[in-house]
């Protein structure tokens, strides 16, 4: 035998010549016995269906002096066929195929034998002719069922090991073409997702190009702008978020100092995001300054019940922006930034350079959704592989043990 590794067609090929000889006898013979036992249990069959159709013709005579046996035995007859005919002889010949079909076979006629030694000494003396066909034609079939038990005890089960052998040959190949078929489908997958992330990286770097166009700039730096106006807002703003949050229940739940709708509305968004606030705050915080008149009032008052300290700080705030124009200043500003923002957002450049990014953000979505997809598929390939592939190797070492086991020689599959 060579001594480098055997692909499993070459294993195949190997064993066929060196083993032939001693198997396809025993298979040959097998097939032999199993031909036997399906004739005699035929026979069988035939037999209880002579039973069956006499029975059945006294039953119809109404002679009520063997009436009651005839019924019995036309039941038993019918237990017979039903119990024969379950027995199935497998469609392809091997050990263990062949060993439990003789073990079935063995436990139907015990049953059957019972039945016999319990049920025909009650008929008697009647159907005795009939009895007397019907029992030859079983004792022929158990001496066939023994000796197919016997042939596979004594013989048949020397060759189990080879014949097992071969079978997981049959096995590894089924394996091995499952395998190389899913490293196919996988390959597919990667060049799938090679392709989907190129094609991302490509739309990515046009939408950076898109985005370093000068209009997207210039949106970019205003944005900035804003969110910095918006934080300076807030700081400024900081003494007051308390004072407001009072005003606002005292006006929601209270009904107290004159809140107007559009003045508590106004109070949110301050509290919310004061750069929208104070730009659409028209004629100079018109609306603010009327809440810090009524919040000067209040604190005056004592009617938001403040901590000292926070007491203090929100009445120096708002008499810091009634003799300042901090706020009218910040409101310049946010407007100025507001009304470039506005422009830009207009043009029919942004308009066209808007709906590229946005068609470039979905196709990229859509992309990254079946980049996901494709990367789970190839997971799964590759989980079925490893898992195929454990098998895999778990059957050569089963058949290079029984390769050693039979014939004394290591082998190495590939």
């Amino acid at each position: 035998m060579p001594q480098d590794k055997l692909s499993t067609i070459g294993l195949k090929n190997w064993l066929e010549k060196e083993t032939d000889a001693v198997l396809k006898p025993v298979q040959a013979k097998a097939q032999d016995h199993l031909q036997q036992t399906r004739s005699t249990l035929q026979n069988l069959i035939d037999a209880s269906k002579m039973l069956l159709d006499n029975s059945q013709k006294e039953i119809e005579k109404r002679n009520m002096k063997i009436y009651n046996r005839a019924r019995a035995l036309n039941k038993l007859a019918n237990m017979f066929l039903e119990r024969i005919r379950r027995l199935k002889p497998p469609e392809q010949v091997s050990f263990d195929n062949l060993n439990a079909y003789a073990n079935e076979t063995q436990k139907t006629l015990t049953v059957i034998e019972v039945d016999i030694r319990n049920w025909f000494p009650r008929i008697s003396p009647f159907f005795i002719m009939d009895r007397r066909k019907f029992l030859p034609v079983f004792e022929k079939t158990k001496l066939t069922a023994r000796s197919l038990v016997e042939f596979l005890n004594k013989e048949y089960v020397k060759s189990k090991t080879l014949e097992k052998t071969y079978h997981q040959i049959g096995e590894l190949q089924a394996l091995e073409k499952q395998i190389a078929e899913l490293d196919a489908a996988k390959e597919t997958i990667k060049n799938e997702r090679l392709s989907l992330e190129k094609e991302m990286i490509c739309l990515e770097q046009e939408t950076n190009q898109l985005k370093g166009k000068a209009t997207i700039e210039q949106l970019v730096r205003l944005d900035a702008e804003q969110e910095a106006l918006n934080s300076e807002l807030k700081q400024e703003l900081r003494h007051l978020q308390k004072p407001f949050l009072k005003m606002q229940a005292l006006a929601t739940y209270g009904g107290v100092g004159g809140i107007t709708p559009t003045e508590l509305e106004t109070i949110g968004l301050y509290m919310e995001n004061p750069f929208e606030a104070i730009v659409a705050d028209q004629s100079g915080c018109a609306v603010l300054a009327q809440i810090l008149e009524k919040l000067s009032v209040m604190l005056a008052e004592d009617k938001l019940k403040l901590k000292p300290e926070k007491q203090r700080k929100a009445e120096e705030a708002v008499e810091e922006f009634k003799r300042t124009d901090t706020l009218a200043k910040l409101r310049g500003r946010s407007v100025e930034v507001a009304t470039r923002k506005k422009q830009i957002l207009d043009s029919e450049e942004m308009k066209e350079a808007k709906l590229s990014l946005s068609q470039f953000q979905q196709k990229i979505e859509a992309l990254r959704v079946r980049k996901v997809n494709v990367e789970t598929e190839e997971n799964f390939k590759e989980s079925q592989i490893q898992e195929l592939m454990e098998r895999a190797i778990n059957l050569k070492k089963a058949i290079g043990a029984n390769v050693q086991s039979f014939m004394g020689q290591q082998i190495q599959l590939q």
